[in-house]
């Protein structure tokens, strides 16, 4: 169960970089007013109303849920 648990907070961290840096790339495009150069929307749009922020935010409370599993995990072993 350990292991399941570390491997679930793993690929939440790697995921939560991931789409933050995706979100930090198109955020950097819109305030330089350039096309968005991630795919995530075509077009000069705010970051802050594109699936990329929102699946940033949802990837970042499923980590930290994670993070706090993980620590319950070990406290009590």
């Amino acid at each position: 169960m350990k292991k399941l648990i570390f491997a679930q907070f793993v690929v939440l961290l790697v995921g939560s970089l991931l789409a933050w840096t995706n979100f930090g790339i198109e955020l950097v495009d819109w305030l330089n007013k350039r096309a968005c150069s991630t795919g995530c929307v075509i077009g000069l749009v705010n970051p802050f109303l594109t699936p990329c922020f929102y699946g940033a935010i949802v990837f970042l409370v499923s980590f930290i849920l994670s993070a706090g599993l993980l620590k319950k995990f070990k406290d009590l072993k």
